[in-house]
């Protein structure tokens, strides 16, 4: 598992100041991506336990409000171990702090059948459509992309979108 880079200090991808963590790795390639450099999962940096004790270190100040996982495609196979990795220790570690993740996969057809979204938080789900794209929208690129209440959703066995 490899990973792009690493935001000490991220306020673009979730509410309030954040970690943010890029996985390397995609294979959806959508047109337009704002992350292209991530699609290579040969590319990046060895993603290894000092580089999640790391991020742990980081989301340990006062000021930080939640974690992001983006990509690249954090639940793509050859990510989802390592995804699911630092979920579990950072929910473990700061249950009162947020975990969001995104991706191109849908909730009800994967994402929701995967043992890591126990610890999700918040998903932002669905390939960016370029066409659909909008500026407008806070936390997403294309209107056909979601911000989900995972708990909730997991809870009430159907999507609850997201309220702030």
């Amino acid at each position: 598992m490899r990973y792009n880079k690493i935001r000490k200090m991220d306020i673009s991808n979730g509410p309030g100041v954040r970690v943010s963590v890029f996985l390397q790795g995609c294979s959806f390639h959508c047109k337009n991506c704002f992350n292209p450099e991530t699609w290579d999962f040969d590319g990046g940096d060895e993603f290894t336990e000092e580089t999640v004790k790391e991020i742990m270190d980081l989301c340990s100040k006062s000021h930080i409000k939640g974690l992001s996982i983006l990509g690249g495609e954090p639940m793509h196979p050859n990510n989802i171990k390592a995804t699911e990795e630092i979920a579990k220790k950072f929910k473990e570690k700061y249950p009162e702090k947020n975990l969001w993740v995104w991706s191109g996969y849908t909730f009800e057809d994967y994402i929701s059948k995967q043992n890591v979204a126990k610890y999700i938080d918040v998903i932002v789900d669905g390939q960016y459509n370029d066409e659909l794209h909008n500026p407008k929208l806070e936390w997403r690129g294309s209107e056909n992309q979601r911000v989900i209440d995972v708990q909730k959703s997991l809870k009430n066995k159907k999507v609850e979108l997201w309220e702030k």
